[in-house]
């Protein structure tokens, strides 16, 4: 029963175009050890480099976004202080395409600017997002901000296809956070 149910759980992802897949709790060594295995895998693929450098670098803003706003984090002292934020990421092909799907949860508080921001994205042509970097570089980064508003720009302006997000309420006071991107 146990292979089964698990063998089931990978043909699913499979039959998805999952080629690699995390879940659980993520630090900057477990995303290093993670984008070292996503790269020699796509290199082994023969993937031509532009494709190989934007799947990473939307895998790392993504995984560093789950690491410093996950609403799911265990804190502690091991001789040293240690944080670990708990998501999701899925990579895989979907025809001549790869998707890189990031997921956390999140505060309830903390969606409507997110949400607001991913729409404004979603919305913009490719040279309106370039624009956007461009004027974004020039301003000072939000008091509240941790790096999220330039990244998701750059995550904007590596895909191929508007970004897709989604939301779905876990409880009274956060919210399941779901981003793919198509490159």
């Amino acid at each position: 029963m146990l292979a089964r149910d698990y063998r089931e759980f990978k043909s699913i992802l499979d039959a998805r175009g999952v080629i690699f897949s995390f879940s659980g709790y993520l630090s900057e060594g477990i995303l290093y050890s993670l984008g070292d295995a996503l790269r020699h895998k796509m290199a082994l693929e023969d993937t031509d480099l532009t494709t190989v450098k934007k799947v990473f670098s939307v895998f790392i803003e993504q995984a560093q976004n789950i690491i410093r706003y996950s609403a799911e984090k265990v804190q502690g002292n091991l001789g040293k202080a240690i944080e670990l934020s708990s998501g999701m990421v899925t990579i895989g092909t979907d025809g001549d395409k790869f998707f890189i799907v990031c997921a956390n949860t999140m505060l309830n508080e903390d969606v409507p600017k997110l949400k607001a921001r991913l729409e404004q994205l979603a919305g913009m042509d490719k040279d309106a997002i370039k624009a956007y970097y461009k004027e974004q570089l020039r301003e000072p980064p939000e008091e509240s901000s941790r790096g999220a508003t330039i990244g998701l720009i750059e995550i904007a302006r590596r895909a191929s296809e508007p970004i897709q997000f989604d939301f779905d309420p876990v409880g009274d006071k956060q919210q399941f956070f779901c981003l793919k991107v198509s490159i």
